[in-house]
């Protein structure tokens, strides 16, 4: 592997963007070196609060800056495509927030880019990379838990975002199953693969956009994943993976870092497994960018253009059976 520091930039100063500019701090091979925003002043004062040396009013500027390898893409999931193309333009590696984009036919823009560009592209899909879940796939292909039956996840939370803003707009991609049904699906996903049929519903508001959704997947040997999501009610987020011999079970958040429990049959035994992390959990996707890079690869293993592509098409797959389009995107 290549023994080089890796220099990061990134787009966007929202949120999720300061969330990654604390983790990159004890990322292994990298720099945190540049910030784009569409405002000079924004780009400067995010600068500043996490030491950046360099701060670009444009995302433009940031992606022509020769020193900078690899972007990662901080923007809402409508501005995904235009943003890692631009990148990818310029030669940059790139780590996307998930969604990597809002359906089927922008993903594969992306990976032919990729592969046309031989950089880097990756879906910042962080609970991927996290210990926690690591040890949910290790448990589950063990046959620690048997036969799966069932999966159960649940993402909600009352949004108090108004109507024009990205929770609610749908000219924005708004709804809750990009936003956050997307990790219930990805869960079942990750365990179950694809299904074999999709049954959803959702409340839409008056633009369109789900505001609460139910949706159920059938897998082979009468296997049910059952999940939903909102942003109308405070609810438990947790995940159960019932098995014949054992149910998992993951709580407080389970899409987040955190403990793993495996309960037995008749109060047998419980185990639970604890993990600790370095920063906040998204340190682990980005050490994955940096551990991919430096071996001369375009994709991981662990989450491929193939799996993005693919959890994009049961996401499409879902939205398109509540009656979800998204005007701007979906042609």
């Amino acid at each position: 592997m290549e023994k080089r520091i890796l220099k990061w930039g990134i787009l966007g100063t929202g949120r999720i963007a300061g969330v990654m500019a604390t983790a990159l701090k004890v990322v292994e091979n990298s720099e945190l070196y540049a910030v784009g925003s569409r405002s000079e002043q924004k780009a400067h004062e995010f600068a500043t609060q996490y030491k950046i040396p360099k701060a670009y009013g444009t995302y433009e500027a940031l992606v022509s800056d020769p020193d900078v390898d690899i972007i990662y893409i901080a923007t809402p999931h409508n501005l995904h495509l235009e943003n890692a193309l631009l990148a990818m333009n310029k030669g940059k590696h790139v780590l996307c927030e998930k969604p990597l984009a809002v359906n089927e036919k922008e993903v594969r823009q992306l990976i032919e880019k990729a592969a046309e560009k031989k950089v880097f592209l990756m879906e910042a899909l962080w609970s991927r990379f996290l210990p926690r879940i690591i040890k949910v796939k290790e448990l589950v292909d063990s046959g620690e838990l048997g036969d799966i039956r069932m999966l159960t996840a649940a993402f909600c939370f009352k949004s108090l975002h108004r109507p024009e803003q990205r929770h609610f707009n749908i000219d924005l991609c708004g709804g809750t199953i990009l936003d956050i049904g997307i990790y219930n699906i990805f869960l079942s996903y990750l365990i179950l693969g694809k299904p074999q049929e999709i049954s959803s519903m959702a409340v839409l508001n008056n633009q369109g956009a789900d505001t609460t959704s139910s949706y159920t997947f059938m897998y082979p040997n009468e296997v049910l994943a059952i999940m939903h999501s909102s942003f109308l009610v405070d609810a438990p987020v947790a995940a159960e993976i019932h098995g014949t011999k054992a149910t998992l079970m993951l709580d407080d958040r389970w899409f987040n870092v955190g403990s793993v429990r495996v309960k037995y049959p008749e109060g047998a035994k419980e185990d639970v497994y604890k993990f600790d992390v370095k920063a906040n959990g998204y340190e682990y996707e980005a050490q994955e960018a940096v551990n991919c890079i430096l071996a001369g690869k375009i994709q991981s293993d662990l989450w491929s253009w193939n799996n993005s592509l693919e959890l994009v098409c049961i996401m499409d797959s879902t939205r398109s059976a509540c009656g979800i389009i998204y005007p701007k995107h979906d042609y």
